[in-house]
């Protein structure tokens, strides 16, 4: 069973935009469709994963109405869809159109994180149903390295990037970089996603793995990176903004990003809060305890009452992880939280 915190619900704002006690401000909502996967990335996937039952698994309309409340009470005006690998899940396209219903009534962007294995034959049919953008993880374009690195080809996941961009659908790529497993791949990547003209984002490895790989010394650094970039393009850093990466202008033509979550996090300014696949809501991405609105939402809650239970847990969101640096020991996995 997960860490159940019930918070102070009485200290908690009642109304107005969602906010926690250090003033940060909620826009985007994080939320997992299912806890399965077909690859096994090494950063995320546990080595002999149990997946949950089916029945634990919100259903799309136990998903739509906790995002409708989100976005009618509490001021969410993003939603991206996570896993696991959220195309495992049959209904899929058919939770993004429900979403786009939504936008009547404030909520303003649908994205999707996704490995891509699934995402070619689909990829039309996200984008009519209302999908906005993707992010795409690729560790590796290297046959040999991809599959060690996730168990699975990278052909498809390829295919999948044409497919999106073919159909229209904004295309971000996520690259979590490791000290002895793929930090060669840094310069390929970008060779790669330049000439592509297709963004690139490198993520700082997080001390969230679900096989306890994580080690301090295992993270490539923001610096790291660019002083790898900086042997074969020129690099301009550009101005802050408010997304988690930090973005550089590579001879003066293509731009990428870094997340440097290790190295300087970006915890003051977080705006995002998660739902798992079974309806617990984390308030930070290294939260230990979470918030059940799946029980309530069976029992008969009404929106008043989830909307009190929300309110109430994020007031009480931790400072992240700049203020508690290092491994993170909780019941939940990335595979069922998302990323």
């Amino acid at each position: 069973m997960n860490q159940l915190y019930v918070p102070a619900l009485d200290a908690a704002p009642r109304e107005g935009a969602l906010r926690d006690a250090r003033g940060r401000h909620k826009r985007k909502l994080r939320v997992s469709l299912t806890d399965r996967c077909n690859l096994q990335c090494l950063y995320c996937m546990p080595e002999h994963p149990k997946w949950l039952p089916r029945e634990q698994i919100l259903r799309r309309d136990e998903l739509v109405r906790l995002v409708r409340l989100f976005v009618t009470e509490l001021g969410i005006r993003e939603v991206r869809l996570t896993g696991g690998e959220p195309l495992l899940r049959r209904d899929a396209v058919e939770i993004v159109g429900a979403l786009n219903d939504l936008r009547s009534i404030g909520l303003e962007r649908i994205a999707m994180t996704s490995n891509a294995v699934r995402l070619a034959p689909v990829a039309g049919a996200l984008r009519q149903a209302g999908l906005d953008d993707l992010n795409i993880s690729i560790d590796s374009i290297t046959p040999e390295r991809f599959h060690a690195m996730t168990r699975g080809q990278v052909a498809p996941v390829l295919e999948g990037i044409a497919a999106a961009r073919a159909a229209g659908i904004g295309v971000k790529l996520n690259s979590v970089v490791i000290r002895g497993y793929n930090e060669d791949e840094v310069l390929p990547l970008v060779r790669w996603a330049a000439g592509q003209d297709v963004s690139l984002r490198f993520i700082e490895f997080m001390p969230l793995d679900g096989r306890g790989l994580w080690t301090r010394d295992k993270v490539i650094t923001e610096a790291e990176i660019l002083e790898q970039v900086g042997r074969e393009f020129g690099i301009e850093r550009l101005p802050r903004t408010a997304e988690p990466a930090e973005y550089f202008r590579l001879d003066g033509r293509y731009r990428l990003g870094i997340i440097p979550t290790i190295s300087r996090p970006f915890c003051s300014t977080c705006d995002r809060v998660r739902l798992s696949a079974t309806g617990e809501l984390y308030s930070c991405l290294f939260s230990e305890a979470c918030r059940d609105l799946k029980a309530p939402l069976r029992s008969g809650a009404d929106d008043a009452r989830l909307a009190q239970l929300v309110r109430g847990h994020v007031w009480h969101k931790e400072a992240g992880y700049a203020a508690r640096p290092g491994y993170v020991e909780r019941p939940i996995t990335m595979h069922h939280l998302g990323g």
